[in-house]
Parts: structure tokens; C-alpha cells; sequence
């Protein structure tokens, strides 16, 4: 079990890192320059709707990744025997960074497409609200009440 747990934990830190690790990897190239950048920038109605849409989604997806993966917790996972809440744990923190990286997607492609400060202002709010889902194997023995002296 305890094997089971470190990959748990691990495969979480990875899709972590990955969810940071590719906006950033945008952002270099979106600096860099290319002929999509700024395409709509010029078009006031284009412009309010992807604002619009950025600013929504990061005042839908924000407080429901964050608030969701707590209510399934406690109703869900702390109910099942300890490989069930580990599958669930690891399905449902997916679902909780999923959930976090439509607005920062969104937001990114709103600032590169129309140049609106609006839109990386939405992504950098969800990557913010990511720090509250660090993953990591003392969290996951937290939240699913698992001591080391119980495992042994």
C-alpha cells in the first residue's frame, strides 16, 4: 500500500508540474512573436466576448475546482476502503487541475489573440488558485487520514 500511495502522490507532483510547465512554454513562444499574435486586437466585439468569456470562466472554474474536490472528499472518498480513495483521490485531483487550466488556456490564447491585459490577468488568477492544490505524499496522508504508523 505504501508503494501505492508514493505513486500516487508522484504521478500527481507530474501532472502538476506539467500544468505549470506549459503555460510558461506558451508564454515563451507567444513573446516570441508570430503572425497569431494580436490577429484580433482590432476587433471591439471579438475583444469584449473572449474577455467576457475569460472572466467568467475564471469565476466558474476557480471556486468549483476548489470547492468541488473538498465536497467530494468528505462525501465520497473518506467512505471507501484505502485503494478505492486512492483512485478516487488521483481522479478527482485530475478533474481539480483540469478544471483550473480552462481559464488559464483561455485566458492565455484571450491576450496573445486581442492583446487584452484582461485575459492574462484571468490566467495568472487560476495559476494562483493552483497553489492550493499542491500535491504532495504528506497532503494526500492528510486528507485521506492515513498515518505511517498505521501502514507499518
Amino acid at each position: 500500500m505504501e508503494e501505492q500511495i508514493k505513486h500516487v502522490a508522484s504521478r500527481l507532483k507530474v501532472i502538476f508540474i506539467s500544468f505549470w510547465l506549459l503555460p510558461v512554454i506558451w508564454i515563451i513562444v507567444g513573446e516570441t512573436g508570430g503572425d497569431w499574435v494580436g490577429i484580433y486586437a482590432d476587433d471591439v466585439r471579438t475583444t469584449y466576448f473572449a474577455e467576457t468569456l475569460s472572466i467568467l470562466l475564471v469565476a466558474a472554474c476557480v471556486p468549483v475546482s476548489l470547492k468541488l474536490f473538498a465536497w467530494v472528499l468528505t462525501r465520497k472518498i473518506d467512505k471507501v476502503s484505502l485503494p478505492e480513495a486512492l483512485r478516487l483521490y488521483s481522479f478527482w485531483s485530475k478533474v481539480r487541475v483540469a478544471l483550473l487550466s480552462l481559464p488559464v488556456w483561455v485566458g492565455l490564447a484571450v491576450y496573445y489573440l486581442t492583446l487584452s491585459n484582461k485575459g492574462l490577468l484571468c490566467a495568472f488568477i487560476a495559476l494562483t488558485a493552483s497553489l492550493f492544490c499542491l500535491p504532495g505524499e504528506g497532503r494526500l496522508r492528510k486528507e485521506l487520514h492515513i498515518n505511517k504508523e498505521e501502514e507499518a
